[in-house]
């Protein structure tokens, strides 16, 4: 693995069972890295006690919401911060019912990680399946496996080596690439931060030691050009006109030949302005100003792409979808589609059949699709979409359903042919 790039950002999806231990692995990941502010501990420490704890419950420094408390599961994905001297995370911690699988759609759409956790007493269990299946259709670039409650398994080496077994010949079979695997627990601290004692056999790394070594990023200058503009800055006093976006794969420099689209028009990068400042290299993800050399008519919702594997600009689109509103959506539908900087009305054309994420079973044609749907769709833009298919650009090739009239956020979707339809399964 590369190494660690000092002030790098990591996303991290956190996944599991009710009970696998999600919040008490966060607490004390946090608490472990000194992350925990005194009174914090001390409030912990104390809600421990008046529980009748002998031990101080780190799941209640993540466990903030009265429902969560109340009914002692987590109800939303929690974004937690925290950093090492090499990199900053942002972790999101995403519920573990089956209810809840539009969280972790949400939770892992950005992550480069997913840490998957099994309760090493119970194996691998539907939820273990399903969001790995999850994982495996976001492309999330690197999955860990963490078997937690390795102490309540007396540390046996042979537990860990069966549910790894399993979950690595279930991965391999959904195109999951070389997930990992870490015997930890979280209540005790093992394999998390510190490498234990109790685990002799194991000589891989800590979690923290995996999260230090995963890529935070792909090689920008290995991926096309793709700057949606969000915004044109024109100053008639400078005579300047600017098109913003961020830059959300590739590298650009000055001199570069870039495609303008969807109008097809090319020109040729003048300045690329940093904060104000010209600068002579712009790469992903950074927000930039870029000029052109030409006079040509750019607006927000275009795209400044590589003039060589140019996307395409199309109107009919097929995607596989995550429905995420109680409202049902059915063919015939009126919405917005949000791709990018750019938002157009769009009709839902058909429902082609409702996956099983768990089975991956389809129900072909299905009447509507419910809250937490996973389905395979296709709709038809009033104006083009300038698109990439989700498996080359996790950015440019996603999308969002609204509702027409509220503006409210009905499905996510991921244009082009999703991996689990490839998936080697008996």
């Amino acid at each position: 693995m590369a190494e660690a790039q000092p002030g790098a950002l990591l996303r991290i999806a956190t996944a599991g069972s009710v009970d696998d231990g999600k919040s008490t692995l966060v607490g004390r990941l946090l608490h472990d890295l000194g992350a925990v502010l005194p009174d914090q501990l001390a409030a912990v420490e104390r809600a421990s006690r008046d529980r009748g704890l002998a031990a101080t419950d780190l799941a209640l420094l993540t466990d903030g919401l009265r429902a969560e408390r109340e009914q002692g599961i987590t109800i939303d994905v929690a974004y937690r911060y925290f950093a090492t001297p090499t990199r900053r995370y942002i972790l999101a911690d995403t519920p573990g019912h089956v209810q809840y699988t539009r969280n972790m759609v949400t939770g892992a759409s950005t992550a480069r990680l997913a840490a998957i956790l099994i309760d090493a007493r119970h194996g691998v269990v539907e939820q273990t399946r399903r969001h790995l299946a999850i994982a495996a259709l976001l492309r999330v670039p690197y999955t860990v496996f963490l078997v937690n409650k390795m102490d309540l398994a007396g540390f046996d080496e042979s537990v860990f080596a069966d549910i790894t077994a399993t979950l690595r010949a279930h991965a391999g079979r959904l195109g999951v690439p070389s997930p990992a695997a870490i015997p930890i627990s979280a209540l005790r601290g093992d394999n998390v931060v510190e490498r234990s004692a109790a685990t002799p056999w194991y000589q891989g790394p800590t979690l923290l030691e995996q999260l230090e070594a995963v890529p935070v990023a792909d090689d920008p200058s290995a991926e096309p050009v793709r700057l949606p503009v969000q915004y044109v800055i024109r100053s008639a006093e400078k005579n300047y006109r600017g098109y913003a976006g961020q830059l959300v794969s590739g590298v650009l420099r000055p001199g570069d030949k870039v495609a303008l689209l969807p109008s097809d028009q090319r020109s040729t990068i003048a300045a690329i302005d940093l904060n104000g400042v010209p600068v002579e290299e712009a790469f992903a993800p950074q927000s930039v100003a870029v000029r052109l050399t030409d006079d040509v008519d750019v607006a927000r919702g275009d795209l400044i792409a590589s003039p060589v594997a140019v996307p395409d600009a199309v109107r009919e689109v097929t995607a596989t979808v995550c429905h995420l509103a109680d409202r049902p959506l059915r063919v015939g539908d009126h919405v917005l589609l949000r791709h990018t900087t750019r938002t157009v009305k769009a009709v839902i054309t058909e429902l082609a059949y409702r996956l099983d994420i768990t089975t991956l079973d389809r129900t072909p044609h299905p009447d509507r699709l419910r809250v937490n749907d996973i389905a395979r769709l296709s709709l038809r833009t009033s104006a083009p979409i300038v698109a990439d298919d989700y498996a080359v650009n996790r950015h440019s090739g996603a999308f969002l359903l609204l509702d027409e009239t509220h503006g409210d956020t009905l499905t996510a979707g991921m244009i082009g042919r999703s991996s689990i339809e490839d998936a080697d399964l008996p």
